[in-house]
């Protein structure tokens, strides 16, 4: 069975979330060292404006903290211009919005949209002739999470462990806009989805190696949620419960994952898992699952062709 250093050495991240109770992303990001200029420096957290969340659901609080009711239109423009940093041409917003309308027909529906903010929506809308964009008062917590995300890849600006906890967790196991399968949302939530399971992984990595292995697992179980399939997740798991000391409880999680993987792909977990649990993969068993696994992707590829 492998011990607590040979963990640490193996290929997977393991990664946790933000923001607990009564905590908002903003409450959290002043852990991350320069986390407000390195995702947007014209977009830092600023409490006296307007705000604007796209993750786990839409919602939009005005400046005097009330949360007006909008449109549909409306909110699909806010939450598109949430996603992106630049101003974006008046044309380009209208197709990407209303993509099965005539130019003229998306343009109306833009106008229309814009005329429906409301007093206290509008000034979140910085809108010219050519182009609009969200004010720059106005902060968005996709933006603020992405920085949070990426702080926790990069070793030399990841905020100190000792203060991160079930606050991170929260906030990245929320999705992009789920139920939005616009063309302009699909993208963005899937690349969102990728960057906060690697940012999990490596969180529940970096509590594991601190000692603290209940935030670490919360990490782990959370990219797992999000993936029950994904290997670097289960092996997460798995490296907690070593870690810890509780071998018994890494080798059923292992058995656990096996009968998934088998039941739901008809494929084995890659050699690298059963050795991280010290489960020996006779010679036999690898030819057997890589023929197994061969004669299941030529199936697909030949479904695939006949379509």
């Amino acid at each position: 069975m492998c011990t607590f250093p040979a963990i640490l050495q193996t290929p997977w991240l393991s990664t946790p979330v933000i923001c607990g109770k009564g905590g908002t992303v903003a409450d959290v990001l002043h852990l991350v060292p320069g986390s407000q200029t390195r995702v947007s420096p014209r977009f830092a957290w600023n409490s006296s404006g307007s705000q604007v969340s796209v993750l786990g659901s839409f919602g939009f609080s005005a400046v005097d903290g009330s949360r007006p009711i909008l449109s549909g239109g409306s909110q699909r423009l806010l939450a598109y211009l949430a996603l992106r940093t630049d101003a974006v041409p008046r044309s380009t917003a209208a197709g990407s919005l209303w993509p099965d309308a005539s130019d003229d027909h998306a343009g109306s529906s833009l106008r229309s949209a814009l005329a429906r903010l409301g007093s206290t929506t509008r000034d979140a809308v910085a809108v010219t002739d050519v182009d609009l964009k969200l004010a720059d008062d106005v902060t968005v917590d996709f933006r603020a999470s992405q920085g949070l995300a990426r702080s926790l890849l990069e070793p030399d600006i990841a905020p100190a462990v000792s203060k991160l906890g079930a606050g991170p967790i929260a906030v990245l196991s929320r999705d992009l806009l789920p139920d939005w399968y616009d063309d302009w949302v699909v993208p963005e939530a899937e690349e969102w989805r990728q960057l906060r399971l690697h940012a999990l992984e490596a969180l529940c990595d970096l509590l594991t190696i601190e000692g603290r292995f209940a935030h670490a697992m919360g990490a782990a179980l959370a990219a797992l949620r999000a993936e029950p399939l994904r290997e670097s997740a289960n092996a997460a798991v798995i490296r907690v419960h070593l870690a810890e000391g509780n071998q018994a409880e890494a080798l059923r999680e292992f058995r656990r994952y096996r009968s998934l993987l088998q039941r739901e792909l008809g494929v084995e977990p890659t050699p690298g898992l059963f050795e991280l649990v010290g489960v020996a993969l006779t010679v036999s068993q690898r030819d057997s699952d890589t023929r197994r696994d061969r004669a299941k992707w030529a199936e697909v590829r030949r479904a695939r062709r006949q379509r």
